[in-house]
């Protein structure tokens, strides 16, 4: 439950800026593990574009399918998903698992970045990656290609439920990634999970304050339950 302690921020903002400074996604993976959502980790090869980009902000879900033929108005749906990006969102797109889609590239980052999104996380490929390696757009991705996605893949939905990297998103749960991957926080339970994650880095904090004055593995897993 909520409390005026439990809460350290005043808007999604503040919220996302203490989470991308203070906690990792191994540490929310564990926190939902405990809490019973096991299969929160979106598959291991949605990679950082960069080693060290972090991510976190609200899913705003795409569904992106292969297509066969160039359509009379390509990028429709692409543009209005784009478009409809709020600040603090997170792009989180599906191709389920298509090797010729490039859904993203610059100008769809620069758009989002402009939006106010914090990021991008495409299970599929994505092109112009030394201009958003300059922009320093957050970018996780499971491929790079230079083709265009026109005839090649369509957005046939946007701002509803799908399946990413193996797991179920939402609008509005919480998405975080960094070097280990990326985790999706349900947002019925982000509270709780939130909390649970930075109680278990501050007993991190002391593990390894413990184990560098000595102590064994052994005494500071019984002492401190964490490992």
């Amino acid at each position: 439950m909520e409390t005026e302690e439990s809460r350290q921020w005043e808007n999604d903002t503040e919220l996302f800026d203490m989470m991308e400074e203070q906690l990792y996604a191994a540490v929310i993976s564990d926190a939902l593990d405990a809490a019973g959502f096991r299969e929160q980790a979106l598959s291991h090869t949605i990679r950082p574009l960069l080693p060290e980009t972090v991510v976190v902000g609200r899913a705003m879900p795409v569904l992106c399918l292969d297509v066969y033929e160039i359509p009379d108005e390509p990028y429709q749906q692409e543009i209005a998903a784009v478009d409809s990006l709020k600040q603090d969102d997170v792009l989180i797109c599906s191709t389920n698992g298509s090797t010729r889609i490039c859904f993203w590239g610059e100008l769809l980052s620069t758009a989002a970045q402009a939006r106010g999104a914090r990021g991008a996380v495409i299970d599929g490929f994505i092109r112009d990656v030394r201009k958003i390696m300059q922009m320093r757009f957050p970018i996780f991705t499971t491929g790079i290609s230079p083709v265009d996605s026109n005839g090649r893949g369509d957005v046939v939905a946007y701002n509803v439920p799908i399946e990413c990297g193996g797991v179920l998103v939402n609008p509005g749960d919480i998405v975080f990634g960094d070097a280990d991957g990326v985790v999706v926080i349900p947002q019925a339970v982000e509270t709780e999970i939130i909390a649970a994650a930075l109680e278990k880095v501050s007993g991190e904090n002391r593990t390894r304050d413990a184990l560098r004055e000595g102590a064994t593995l052994r005494e500071v897993y019984d002492k401190y339950g964490i490992l």
